[in-house]
C-alpha cells in the first residue's frame, strides 16, 4: 500500500506509537496525543493523514496543545470519527481540516484510483 504513495511522489513517515493496539484498536490517549503533537511540530510534515476513523478521537481533545497546532498549520485529512478532531481544531485554531481518505483507504482493492486522483 505504501508503494501507492511513493508512486504519487509522496514520502511517508509514521508516528512513534503507530503500532500500539489496545482493546479499542488504537493507542493510549497519551501516545496518540504525542504522535499528533510531533506531527504538527515537525517542519518536514506537509500533511497528516489519519490511519483510520475509529470512534475515540474525542478523547484527545482535552489534551491537545492548541497553541502548538495553531503555530504549525499542517493539513489534517481523515473522515468518520476524525471529524470531531478536525472540527475542534478548527474551532480552537482556525485551521481547516479536510474530510478525505485515511491512509488505510489506499489499501482498498477497489475504487482506489479516484482516491489517489
Amino acid at each position: 500500500m505504501n508503494q501507492r504513495f511513493a508512486d504519487m511522489g509522496l514520502r511517508l513517515s509514521f508516528g512513534e506509537h503507530v503500532d500500539e493496539d489496545d482493546e479499542f484498536r488504537s493507542g493510549s490517549i497519551a501516545s496518540r496525543v504525542a504522535d499528533l503533537h510531533a506531527a504538527f511540530a515537525d517542519p518536514e510534515v506537509a500533511a497528516i493523514l489519519t490511519a483510520i476513523g475509529g470512534f475515540n478521537s474525542n478523547e484527545l481533545l482535552p489534551h491537545l496543545n492548541w497553541e502548538l497546532i495553531a503555530a504549525n498549520p499542517t493539513v489534517l485529512c481523515g473522515y468518520s470519527d476524525i471529524t470531531a478532531l478536525s472540527n475542534a481544531i478548527f474551532a480552537r485554531t482556525g485551521l481547516v481540516g479536510y474530510s478525505g481518505p485515511h491512509w488505510s483507504s489506499f489499501g482498498m482493492r477497489e475504487h482506489v484510483e479516484p482516491t489517489g486522483e
